[in-house]
Protein backbone atom coordinates (compact mmCIF):
# COMPACT_ATOMS: atom_id res chain seq x y z
CA UNK A 1 0.00 0.00 0.00
CA UNK A 2 1.14 3.14 -1.16
CA UNK A 3 1.49 6.34 0.83
CA UNK A 4 0.63 8.69 -2.04
CA UNK A 5 -2.08 6.36 -2.88
CA UNK A 6 -4.92 8.65 -5.35
CA UNK A 7 -8.67 8.05 -3.60
CA UNK A 8 -11.31 10.26 -3.88
CA UNK A 9 -11.20 13.75 -5.68
CA UNK A 10 -6.93 13.73 -6.76
CA UNK A 11 -7.91 10.60 -8.64
CA UNK A 12 -8.80 12.45 -11.00
CA UNK A 13 -6.16 15.03 -11.02
CA UNK A 14 -2.92 14.87 -13.28
CA UNK A 15 -0.55 17.58 -12.76
CA UNK A 16 1.14 16.44 -16.08
CA UNK A 17 -2.31 17.33 -17.31
CA UNK A 18 -2.36 20.44 -15.75
CA UNK A 19 1.12 21.58 -17.59
CA UNK A 20 -0.49 20.49 -20.88
CA UNK A 21 -3.84 22.04 -20.69
CA UNK A 22 -1.84 25.40 -19.16
CA UNK A 23 0.77 25.17 -22.04
CA UNK A 24 -1.95 24.78 -24.70
CA UNK A 25 -4.10 27.68 -23.36
CA UNK A 26 -1.50 29.38 -23.45
CA UNK A 27 -0.62 28.94 -27.32
CA UNK A 28 -4.70 29.60 -27.85
CA UNK A 29 -3.91 33.25 -26.85
CA UNK A 30 -1.79 34.19 -29.72
CA UNK A 31 0.23 37.79 -29.41
CA UNK A 32 -2.56 38.83 -26.40
CA UNK A 33 -0.90 35.89 -24.04
CA UNK A 34 0.35 38.58 -22.17
CA UNK A 35 -1.80 41.22 -21.86
CA UNK A 36 -4.14 38.47 -20.81
CA UNK A 37 -1.27 37.39 -17.93
CA UNK A 38 -0.78 41.10 -16.72
CA UNK A 39 -4.91 41.78 -16.30
CA UNK A 40 -5.46 38.23 -14.55
CA UNK A 41 -2.43 39.07 -12.40
CA UNK A 42 -3.31 42.87 -11.86
CA UNK A 43 -6.91 41.68 -10.55
CA UNK A 44 -5.61 39.11 -8.72
CA UNK A 45 -2.80 41.34 -6.77
CA UNK A 46 -5.95 43.72 -6.77
CA UNK A 47 -8.85 41.55 -4.85
CA UNK A 48 -5.47 40.29 -2.34
CA UNK A 49 -4.87 43.85 -1.83
CA UNK A 50 -8.04 45.10 -0.92
CA UNK A 51 -8.36 41.81 1.42
CA UNK A 52 -5.27 42.91 3.03
CA UNK A 53 -6.16 46.21 3.67
CA UNK A 54 -8.99 45.08 5.36
CA UNK A 55 -9.21 45.36 8.97
CA UNK A 56 -11.26 43.25 10.96
CA UNK A 57 -11.76 42.57 14.78
CA UNK A 58 -12.73 39.24 16.74
CA UNK A 59 -15.73 39.62 18.77
CA UNK A 60 -15.57 41.70 22.03
CA UNK A 61 -14.45 39.21 25.33
CA UNK A 62 -17.46 39.31 27.79
CA UNK A 63 -17.28 41.68 30.67
CA UNK A 64 -15.85 41.03 33.68
CA UNK A 65 -18.32 41.10 37.16
CA UNK A 66 -17.13 42.97 39.66
CA UNK A 67 -19.14 42.18 42.86
CA UNK A 68 -20.12 44.75 45.62
CA UNK A 69 -17.56 43.79 48.14
CA UNK A 70 -18.31 47.02 50.42
CA UNK A 71 -21.39 45.35 51.96
CA UNK A 72 -20.60 42.86 54.59
CA UNK A 73 -21.98 39.56 53.24
CA UNK A 74 -24.65 37.89 55.85
CA UNK A 75 -26.22 41.44 57.20
CA UNK A 76 -29.10 40.90 59.49
CA UNK A 77 -32.53 42.07 58.24
CA UNK A 78 -32.05 44.72 61.09
CA UNK A 79 -28.78 46.24 60.14
CA UNK A 80 -30.26 46.66 56.03
CA UNK A 81 -33.06 48.47 57.70
CA UNK A 82 -30.59 50.67 60.08
CA UNK A 83 -28.83 51.44 57.30
CA UNK A 84 -31.53 52.32 54.69
CA UNK A 85 -32.96 54.32 57.30
CA UNK A 86 -29.69 56.37 57.83
CA UNK A 87 -29.45 56.35 54.12
CA UNK A 88 -32.89 57.74 53.49
CA UNK A 89 -31.84 60.76 56.62
CA UNK A 90 -28.66 61.67 54.54
CA UNK A 91 -30.97 62.06 51.28
CA UNK A 92 -33.56 63.90 53.20
CA UNK A 93 -30.57 66.19 54.49
CA UNK A 94 -29.12 66.97 51.00
CA UNK A 95 -32.43 67.79 49.54
CA UNK A 96 -33.19 69.83 52.60
CA UNK A 97 -29.86 71.47 51.75
CA UNK A 98 -30.69 71.81 48.43
CA UNK A 99 -33.67 73.75 49.00
CA UNK A 100 -31.80 76.07 51.48
CA UNK A 101 -29.42 77.06 48.80
CA UNK A 102 -32.53 77.90 46.22
CA UNK A 103 -34.60 80.11 48.60
CA UNK A 104 -31.66 81.48 49.27
CA UNK A 105 -30.39 82.34 45.67
CA UNK A 106 -34.12 83.63 45.15
CA UNK A 107 -33.98 85.95 48.21
CA UNK A 108 -30.44 87.70 46.83
CA UNK A 109 -32.69 87.83 43.73
CA UNK A 110 -35.13 89.51 45.08
CA UNK A 111 -32.77 91.82 47.26
CA UNK A 112 -31.21 92.94 43.86
CA UNK A 113 -34.76 93.11 42.26
CA UNK A 114 -36.27 95.43 44.89
CA UNK A 115 -33.01 97.40 45.43
CA UNK A 116 -33.93 98.06 41.08
CA UNK A 117 -37.09 99.04 42.18
CA UNK A 118 -38.83 96.58 40.76
CA UNK A 119 -41.88 94.98 42.51
CA UNK A 120 -40.74 91.49 42.96
CA UNK A 121 -44.29 90.00 44.93
CA UNK A 122 -45.79 90.52 41.79
CA UNK A 123 -43.01 88.89 39.46
CA UNK A 124 -43.34 85.64 41.92
CA UNK A 125 -47.23 85.47 42.15
CA UNK A 126 -46.70 86.04 37.85
CA UNK A 127 -44.11 83.07 37.88
CA UNK A 128 -46.47 80.89 40.10
CA UNK A 129 -49.41 81.30 38.25
CA UNK A 130 -47.62 80.41 35.32
CA UNK A 131 -45.83 77.41 36.71
CA UNK A 132 -49.74 76.25 37.86
CA UNK A 133 -51.01 76.61 34.60
CA UNK A 134 -47.87 75.12 33.09
CA UNK A 135 -47.81 72.12 35.64
CA UNK A 136 -52.27 71.83 34.75
CA UNK A 137 -51.17 71.70 31.23
CA UNK A 138 -48.68 68.69 31.19
CA UNK A 139 -51.24 67.05 33.80
CA UNK A 140 -54.05 67.39 31.75
CA UNK A 141 -51.73 65.97 29.00
CA UNK A 142 -50.36 62.98 30.97
CA UNK A 143 -53.71 62.04 31.66
CA UNK A 144 -55.34 61.98 28.29
CA UNK A 145 -52.04 59.86 27.10
CA UNK A 146 -52.63 57.25 30.03
CA UNK A 147 -56.62 57.90 28.47
CA UNK A 148 -55.81 57.09 25.22
CA UNK A 149 -53.30 54.21 26.02
CA UNK A 150 -55.82 52.56 28.28
CA UNK A 151 -58.41 52.85 25.59
CA UNK A 152 -56.14 51.47 23.26
CA UNK A 153 -55.30 48.57 25.62
CA UNK A 154 -59.19 47.95 26.21
CA UNK A 155 -59.63 47.31 22.30
CA UNK A 156 -56.48 44.98 21.91
CA UNK A 157 -57.86 42.98 25.03
CA UNK A 158 -61.19 42.90 23.37
CA UNK A 159 -60.18 41.60 19.78
CA UNK A 160 -60.12 37.67 19.52
CA UNK A 161 -56.64 36.76 18.50
CA UNK A 162 -56.10 35.60 15.13
CA UNK A 163 -54.69 32.07 14.97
Amino acid sequence: MSLFKRSGYWKDVSPTGMVADFREVWKQAGHNRWRFAAASAACTFAVFYLMSTQEAKGPHPPPKVTYISVLKAHRTDAEIAAENVETQKRKEAWEAEVARREKDVQDMYKAVGRASGMDVDKIAREAEVENAAREKAENAKAAALVKRNAAEKFKADQEPSAQ
